[in-house]
């Protein structure tokens, strides 16, 4: 068989995540302080794949190049491919057509997280007859996503995108192994009703002209990170898998640390308390203030007499005098969040990047 390729989704819009994809690309965003696209790139390198291709939008396709460069960094092959305008998965697949040639490869969506990576499914599909192979996973809200009907013997009966009323509970998961033949079947589909070209159409194509199509039932956890709770939510995943424990910065002696946590360089830790598991990043400074679990703060971030759990702080936000508590919350790049009144409250927070907030 080629060498098989890998091709990254990481353009849209992120309409579901502002304010904070007004100023970033929400594969950029970070669960324990690395971007999810960064999750999707390791998970197709530990796969065996090489080369990898990046689909970009105009709007953020300049911050995804700086962040993650050329592939140098993890011994790989990294282009990148503009798709003018979000026209749908099978639309993404048709302008990475150059780039794919006649490869067989893994097409993995850039927002999303997969518990056991993608390796023994190349594997699989390697060893396989199949021209195409699905991920699915039981959801509580099929509507929501592209559903697959099976029969008793797991055979895929059709493919819908986001039906009304969907005819299983499977979802097709953001991760998908094609040959050559997907680039025919995308030829010979319509768009949608949305106006996009749809995987789910494509696929389907595939089963009505009789190419084989498999499917595995995902048992462990993905997680879709398109909006703040998901996030959220992988971020606690990540962090509770978590096993290291290190402390690379400055503790005081009054400061108490207990569970895995993560303190980066040249972080400061003054009369705080941290309870793991929460990763802590490079530069900062803490003081008098309590860090619970699965919280992330990114490098630079400054926090004093504040209190935060279950939450992402992003990079040199600055949270000062707070007086309050802060949980479940998403709290963008250089934000600025002061309080003046020390009445103890709860906040839940979604503040995009450089916003400045005073609580009164």
């Amino acid at each position: 068989m080629t060498e098989m390729k890998g091709l990254i989704l990481s353009g849209g819009k992120g309409t579901r995540m502002r304010p904070i994809t007004h100023t970033a690309a929400k594969q950029l965003l970070p669960v324990a302080n690395k971007p999810i696209l960064f999750y999707g790139i390791e998970a197709l390198i530990s796969a065996g794949i090489k080369e990898i291709g990046i689909i970009i939008s105009p709007e953020t396709g300049e911050d995804v190049k700086k962040t993650v460069g050329d592939g140098s960094r993890w011994g790989i092959k990294i282009s990148y491919i503009l798709q003018a305008e979000p026209k749908g998965l099978a639309h993404a697949v048709k302008t990475g057509r150059d780039f794919l040639g006649d490869s067989p490869f893994v097409m993995y969506l850039g927002d999303n997280l997969i518990k056991d990576g993608v390796a023994p499914l190349v594997e699989r599909f390697a060893d396989g007859k199949a021209d195409a192979f699905i991920l699915l996973k039981e959801v509580a809200n099929p509507s929501a996503f592209g559903v697959a009907q099976l029969n008793g013997n797991g055979r895929i009966l059709c493919l819908e995108e986001k039906p009304k009323e969907p005819k299983s509970n499977l979802a097709l998961v953001g991760v998908y192994l094609f040959n050559k033949h997907i680039h025919t079947a995308i030829d010979e589909i319509q768009p949608s009703k949305r106006g996009e070209l749809e995987i789910t159409d494509a696929i389907q194509r595939l089963i009505d002209t009789k190419h084989p199509v498999e499917s595995h039932i995902l048992n462990s956890w993905w997680l879709d990170t398109g909006k703040k709770d998901d996030m959220l939510e992988a971020n606690r995943v990540v962090l509770d898998e978590m096993t290291e424990v290190s402390n690379n910065g400055n503790v005081d002696p009054s400061t108490r640390i207990s569970g895995r946590v993560l303190v980066g360089k040249n972080t400061v830790l003054k009369d705080c308390t941290v309870r793991g598991p929460a990763v802590i990043g490079n530069d900062c400074i803490l003081e008098n203030s309590y860090v619970g679990p699965f919280t992330s703060i990114g490098d630079g971030a400054r926090v004093s007499q504040a209190e935060i759990e279950h939450s992402i702080l992003r990079e040199n936000c600055k949270i000062t005098d707070f007086n309050g508590r802060i949980v479940d919350s998403l709290i963008g790049v250089n934000v600025e969040l002061t309080r003046s009144q020390a009445k103890p409250v709860a906040y839940r927070l979604m503040l995009g990047d450089d916003s400045k907030v005073e609580v009164v």
